[in-house]
């Protein structure tokens, strides 16, 4: 593994991004973050995913300063964001951010998370209101829970101003601020998840543990969303065929582990017909990659046996 290493650890939040083909992104959240967020509070670490587009050495010739972690392949968002937060661990912070490099912000959200969790020690994470970037009266991403009897996640898009937080179920991995103390007992995303629901999986952990999950509206920033995902638009579209396999494969694992066995009935009846009419849209589509991607996902999701998911 590549790294650069830091040049004092004194700082409290390490702030991760994770970098996949995405380099003009991450460069403008870079001076984003460098813009509004006082610099006395984090250290940046860039995690690269085995980029093919020769991020790395835009990256650093762009920043010169900041830590990097070469991954050399592509590890997914799970595994990806995992080394980084090893690194944050080791070198002694006391909280790890982690951020999507398409993202914008336009205060100090750092600073404003971190007085959060300093204040309310019974919180093992906390996140900001996600506002899309296209449309920044609009929120991506909320308040997040999930339903246990239909088995499915969702997010209320909360938008008080007012310094209040709201308890919830779980963070999204675009913007969270983790407290490592409690990573340290938890342990981070589960590998095996690779990209979607990681962090839905996670936050049940960081739950169980016994800390609660702020979510505060108070605070904002800005997402373009699936600027990784997104590929030259062809005949499947331009989303990436392969997201159909995880969000759904995935999907099913979480509620497998994590789902009352008593509402599993009622859980297949209410995503059964949405799961059933995609696959019939992407074959009248002729959207084959698409379609086979999203059978394996509901296959290996079903079949897959709990001890290679979650292994002892």
């Amino acid at each position: 593994m590549d790294k650069q290493s830091l040049k004092s650890t004194q700082k409290p939040v390490a702030v991760i991004l994770l970098n996949w083909n995405t380099p003009q992104h991450t460069i403008a959240c870079i001076h984003s973050l460098n813009r509004f967020c006082d610099k006395k509070n984090f250290n940046i670490i860039v995690a690269d995913n085995g980029s093919t587009d020769g991020s790395l050495p835009i990256l650093r010739m762009a920043f010169p300063t900041l830590t990097y972690i070469d991954n050399q392949t592509n590890l997914g968002f799970a595994e990806g964001n995992n080394r980084a937060l090893k690194y944050s661990l080791e070198q002694g912070y006391g909280y790890s951010l982690l951020l999507n490099t398409d993202t914008l912000v336009e205060t100090d959200v750092v600073s404003d998370l971190l007085n959060h969790l300093e204040n309310h020690q019974q919180a093992g994470g906390v996140q900001p209101a996600i506002y899309w970037m296209h449309d920044k009266t609009s929120i991506w991403n909320g308040d997040c829970y999930v339903n246990g009897v239909f088995g499915y996640t969702y997010h209320k898009k909360t938008k008080e101003l007012q310094h209040q937080f709201n308890k919830v179920q779980w963070l999204t991995g675009c913007c969270c601020l983790l407290r490592n103390t409690v990573l340290a007992k938890t342990g981070g995303f589960n590998a095996r998840f690779f990209l979607y629901y990681e962090d839905v999986e996670l936050s049940y952990r960081l739950r169980a543990a016994g800390y609660e999950l702020h979510y505060l509206p108070s605070v904002s920033m800005y997402h373009e969303a699936g600027a990784s995902g997104k590929a030259a638009k062809d005949k499947e579209g331009t989303l990436s065929p392969i997201i159909h396999y995880y969000v759904s494969r995935n999907k099913i694992w979480f509620f497998r582990n994590y789902g009352n066995p008593l509402f599993y009935p009622l859980m297949f009846l209410y995503n059964a017909p949405y799961f059933v009419g995609l696959l019939a849209y992407f074959i009248l589509r002729g959207r084959k990659k698409k379609a086979g991607y999203l059978f394996k996902g509901l296959k290996d999701g079903f079949f897959t046996p709990k001890a290679l998911i979650w292994p002892l």
